[in-house]
């Protein structure tokens, strides 16, 4: 036998409505404008005070000050803007073939059966040889000039690129498959409206990894005879004992790291306004 037992009386204020319950909030915080610098701030206080107090050989570590006023003489004898106005060209360059190219394969094999089977083989199998790897042979076809530079920044782009962005377009929730064909959405339609922006966010990760990637291999191409370049200007510097010109080196590949991701991360907010996550 089932008891009915009776729900206890709820007293409604004068208003008609109960108080409401106080919400806990479990996600992160509003975002603080320039916060991420915080971190780097107190890198380079725990870097001064420890040049400062001994702890730290400044012929092996300079301070910070020290970096600075070397930056500042590069500059003015023209060696630092001439060695960044190459590496920028050298990486740039590739970086756009690398995107635009992981880009367009990511779209072959992430939208035809027919394109995955001829594209994602062949980029699987580049994925597992590194990039560094192909150093000799690429040296042995192209030599050692700037299409060299330019061709394993771009490999290494677009391996990184097609993986991100392959990976965002096959991810497509298969009910708004589903939904689409019940609304009879036509195929050109179904990719324009649901499957570019569903992958969008796939697309702006591989492009962060893709422009940190290319930096990281432009300091290995640059080391490869180069004749001007940071990579080149920090091989000298290293032959000569400057571990101050290194330094303006790290400082500057640090600076167009940071802050091309920023801007990233500032058109991905723009472009994906409408997504909303912990982290907005």
């Amino acid at each position: 036998m089932t008891l009915a037992l009776p729900r206890p009386a709820v007293t409604l204020p004068v208003g008609g409505f109960a108080d409401r319950r106080h919400l806990r909030r479990l996600g992160l915080r509003k975002p603080v404008p320039f916060a991420r610098l915080l971190g780097v701030v107190l890198l380079l206080v725990a870097w001064a005070g420890a040049v400062e107090f001994g702890l730290l050989d400044e012929r092996k570590l300079s301070a910070p000050w020290t970096v600075v006023h070397t930056g500042w003489d590069l500059f003015r004898a023209g060696t630092l803007v001439e060695n960044v106005g190459a590496s920028l060209n050298r990486s740039l360059l590739g970086l756009a073939i690398g995107i635009a190219v992981g880009t367009a394969l990511a779209l072959i094999a992430g939208l035809s059966r027919l394109g995955e089977s001829l594209v994602d083989g062949p980029l699987q199998v580049k994925r597992a040889v590194p990039s560094l790897g192909l150093i000799p042979l690429l040296i042995l076809w192209l030599g050692i000039g700037e299409t060299f530079k330019v061709v394993v920044i771009a490999l290494g782009v677009i391996v990184t690129m097609y993986m991100q962005f392959h990976a965002a377009l096959v991810a497509i929730d298969k009910r708004f498959v589903e939904l689409a064909e019940v609304q009879g959405v036509s195929r050109p339609d179904f990719i324009r409206r649901v499957v570019i922006p569903g992958s969008l966010p796939g697309f702006f990760l591989g492009l962060r990894l893709s422009v940190t990637n290319s930096w990281l291999l432009l300091i290995v191409v640059e080391s490869v005879n180069a004749i001007d370049g940071l990579g080149k200007m920090m091989s000298s510097a290293q032959n000569y004992g400057q571990a101050d010109v290194i330094l303006v080196g790290l400082v500057i590949y640090g600076i167009f790291g940071l802050s091309s991701d920023a801007g990233i991360r500032l058109l991905e907010r723009k472009v994906l306004s409408w997504r909303r996550t912990i982290a907005n």
